[in-house]
């Protein structure tokens, strides 16, 4: 199996009456059945932050342009088995982590989620609840070191 190296962006986003944007990826994504955020790889010649953005609008459907965006989070790396939906490869993928906090001035119920890409089953889940998903631990990190859990 080829081993492929990617440059990872994620977001936490959060509303602000308390809850955090959650999901899992589709079949054939990276850590499947794990509650994760949104977020994907870096494309060449693209910055973290851009990478956000566009991950963000295309997996669900928010403009995070106008948003409270801060890097809190870039020491983690991970790895997992991925099916390429371009050709059907199964490859093994080493991961490094960018994780951004990204603070909304909405309320959840205000906020909507078109999912698409490569996440589905996003829903808002309150932060007091978080302990109660199976969470990938790159996950687990990040809301640790954010005083979530």
């Amino acid at each position: 199996m080829r081993t492929i190296h990617r440059e990872i962006v994620g977001g936490f986003i959060f509303s602000n009456d308390g809850y955090i944007l959650l999901g899992k990826s589709r079949p054939g994504g990276v850590y499947p059945g794990y509650m994760t955020v949104p977020g994907g790889g870096v494309d060449e010649g693209e910055s973290k932050e851009a990478a956000l953005r566009r991950e963000v609008l295309e997996e669900v459907g928010i403009d995070i342009s106008g948003a409270s965006i801060e890097l809190v989070n870039d020491s983690q790396s991970g790895e997992s088995e991925k099916v390429l939906r371009d050709t059907g490869e199964r490859v093994f993928v080493q991961m490094h982590f960018n994780d951004f906090c990204i603070m909304l001035s909405h309320k959840a119920a205000e906020i909507t989620i078109t999912t698409g890409d490569d996440f589905g089953d996003a829903s808002w889940i309150p932060t007091t609840d978080l302990a109660k998903f199976q969470l990938t631990e790159t996950t687990l990190q990040t809301l640790r070191l954010l005083g979530y859990l």
